[in-house]
C-alpha cells in the first residue's frame, strides 16, 4: 500500500466511525446542544462536511480561499442520512483529487494556511482534515454522555 491508499483507508476509517455515531443519535436530539454557544449536533455534522468541502477547494488552491460559497449553506437540516447524501458527490470529486497527486506530491506541494496560522505539505493537510473530523466526532460523543444517550462503540 502506497502512502495516497493509507491517506484513503484512514479518511474512510474516519468517516466510517463517524458514521456509526452520527447515525446513532435519535432523531430528536439532532438539534440539542450542551449549550448557547455551541453547534448542535446536526450543526456539527454539517460543519464536518462541509469543513471537508472547504479544504477541498484549499488544496486545489494550494491555499487558503478568498471567498467560499458554500453550496451547504442553502441546505436546510435534515436527517444524518440526508446530509451524508448530499456531502457524497463533494466527497467524490475529493477521493478524486486526492488519487490524481503522487507520492511525491504530498511533500513538495504546500498548502498555504497562513491566515489560520500555517503552511503545511499536502500528506500533512490531508492528515489534518481526518483529524478535524475525529475531534468533532469525539466532540459529538460528550455531547451524547452529555444528554444521556447512549453511545454507540467506535472501537471495532
Amino acid at each position: 500500500m502506497n502512502s495516497i491508499e493509507l491517506i484513503l483507508l484512514n479518511f474512510n476509517e474516519v468517516r466510517r466511525r463517524s458514521i456509526k455515531v452520527w447515525t446513532s443519535i435519535p432523531q430528536e436530539k439532532l438539534h440539542w446542544k450542551p449549550d448557547i454557544e455551541a453547534m448542535t449536533c446536526i450543526e456539527m455534522i454539517r460543519h464536518v462536511l462541509e469543513s471537508e468541502h472547504y479544504y477541498h477547494l484549499a488544496i486545489q488552491n494550494h491555499g487558503s480561499l478568498a471567498e467560499f460559497d458554500s453550496p451547504f449553506e442553502e441546505q436546510p437540516f435534515s436527517t444524518v442520512n440526508e446530509e451524508l447524501k448530499f456531502a457524497e458527490p463533494f466527497r467524490n470529486d475529493f477521493f478524486k483529487t486526492i488519487k490524481s497527486f503522487s507520492e511525491e506530491d504530498l511533500t513538495s506541494i504546500k498548502i498555504d494556511r497562513s491566515d489560520s496560522g500555517y503552511v503545511r505539505s499536502l500528506g500533512d493537510m490531508l492528515l489534518r482534515i481526518a483529524y478535524h473530523e475525529s475531534v468533532h466526532t469525539g466532540q459529538l460523543l460528550d455531547y451524547l454522555r452529555t444528554a444521556k444517550v447512549p453511545r454507540v462503540r467506535v472501537w471495532d
